[in-house]
């Protein structure tokens, strides 16, 4: 199977100024040393795809984290992170979405749900045999998105979606 990566971070989303710039700097070392980007070494949409839709798997079936994606529609987030990864990773596709404050506000997730997060995406790449120097990228790139995605500093895991989440729409009413 080919090779890939993936992001969400949290997942699971991600912001897209950092995105774009991040993007931007892959593009501009890629062009100057004429190495493949790390869209291409990973193996591109189709290795995207399955490590995205391996990694939301384990989130959502994660009990350290699940609880934080209870009111989120599954398919929205599947098509986001796809999206996500696709620009951190030097893609074609541009990510629309919220940033990672405003995807995150209210959700009250904590280091280590964050950490958790990251555990299941660095399985999911092992599962897929990603080699270790585009995982380090890849988790590299994600990893300073903690800051706008974590907002309750704790070692707790597990805790419930506060009430004053608002979730973004649905998939059937997002835009084309």
């Amino acid at each position: 199977m080919r090779k890939l990566i993936l992001t969400t971070a949290l997942a699971a989303g991600m912001a897209v100024v950092p995105a774009t710039a991040m993007a931007k700097a892959m593009h501009a070392k890629h062009a100057m040393t004429h190495e493949k980007s790390l869209y291409e070494r990973l193996g591109g949409a189709p290795a995207i795809s399955a490590v995205v839709d391996d990694f939301a798997g384990r989130v959502l079936a994660d009990t350290r984290v699940n609880a934080k994606f209870a009111k989120s529609d599954p398919t929205r987030l599947v098509a986001n992170l796809k999206t996500f990864v696709t620009q951190a990773t030097g893609g074609p596709k541009l990510y629309k979405g919220q940033t990672m404050t405003a995807a995150h506000h209210n959700m009250a997730v904590t280091d280590a749900e964050f950490g958790a997060v990251v555990e299941d995406l660095s399985a999911s790449l092992d599962k897929f045999n990603v080699p270790a120097k585009e995982k380090g990228e890849l988790l590299g790139a994600l990893g300073p998105l903690g800051p706008q995605i974590v907002s309750v500093h704790s070692n707790a895991t597990g805790g419930a979606l506060p009430a004053n989440f608002k979730p973004a729409p649905a998939a059937k009413a997002m835009k084309k």
